[in-house]
């Protein structure tokens, strides 16, 4: 595939042949007068990033935001793994992997086989973004294919998408403990099932804010900080501090951000 390279943040949709673990590929490209600075936020997966001058590394799983500063010019083409793809497809329990970015070389040197070991080996940072998107997505598939998806996490977090989800109740349905299903999610996610319904959470509501394009902070993200009691006169109950009040973002934002 040819991507656009202009700056910016773009996800793809994968090939068929790799929906079945792979969420999207993406590219992000910093502009060349200017350092990027971007939080990444927690989603559940895993990502194998390929980054121009240093090659593949893999970032595992956040449980929160990682701050990222990004020289001016940089590229990145990356391939998401799905929620329970990742563990399998790198041959590890991905909770080894959790709030790390690790270099593929130190990964492969802990394979001993594998599509695992092409990532450092066929993919050094000096390669053409075009054909590192192409060598990394073709890999991916490789690895996906040699370690499917564990299907009981995959179905862990399809039913963790919906708000009424109750991990007690979703163990006992699939047929499994939640110290079986617990295990299982954190070799595949890389933590356990009531973690990753907390993320999955948290991306519905960053997904809802973007899609009506509305600051986080008018859906009262990040939550305000408890105010102190202002002190009174002994006998007289005590004043609550005034709450500051948001700016008005308009009509059209206000009503359907409530």
């Amino acid at each position: 595939m040819l991507a656009d390279w202009s700056p910016g943040y773009r996800e793809y949709a994968p090939p068929a042949a790799l929906c079945a673990g792979v969420s999207c590929l993406w590219v992000r490209a910093v502009p060349a007068g200017e350092a990027g600075q971007a939080p990444v936020l927690p989603d559940g997966c895993a990502d194998l990033i390929w980054q121009r001058g240093r090659g593949v590394f893999v970032a595992g799983p956040d449980t929160g935001p990682v701050p990222s500063a990004l020289a001016p010019g940089t590229l990145f083409a990356g391939v998401r793994l799905r929620p329970g793809a990742g563990g399998p497809a790198l041959g590890m329990p991905l909770s080894a992997l959790l709030d790390q970015r690790v270099d593929a070389a130190d990964l492969a040197g802990e394979a001993a086989d594998g599509p695992v070991l092409d990532l450092a080996r066929l993919l050094p940072g000096w390669v053409t973004p075009d054909a590192a998107m192409r060598s990394l997505a073709g890999i991916a598939g490789r690895m996906v294919a040699a370690g499917p998806p564990d299907p009981l996490v995959v179905e862990t977090a399809r039913r963790l998408c919906s708000p009424r989800a109750r991990v007690a109740d979703m163990a006992a349905d699939l047929g499994v403990s939640e110290r079986h299903l617990y295990r299982r999610c954190r070799a595949a996610v890389g933590y356990g099932p009531a973690t990753l319904r907390r993320v999955l959470r948290f991306r519905r509501f960053v997904s809802t804010s973007t899609r009506r394009q509305c600051p986080l902070t008018w859906l009262g993200w990040p939550p305000r900080p408890v105010m102190p009691i202002r002190p009174t006169s002994p006998g007289r109950p005590p004043a609550w501090p005034a709450c500051p009040r948001r700016p008005w973002p308009g009509p059209g934002v206000m009503s359907v951000c409530r």
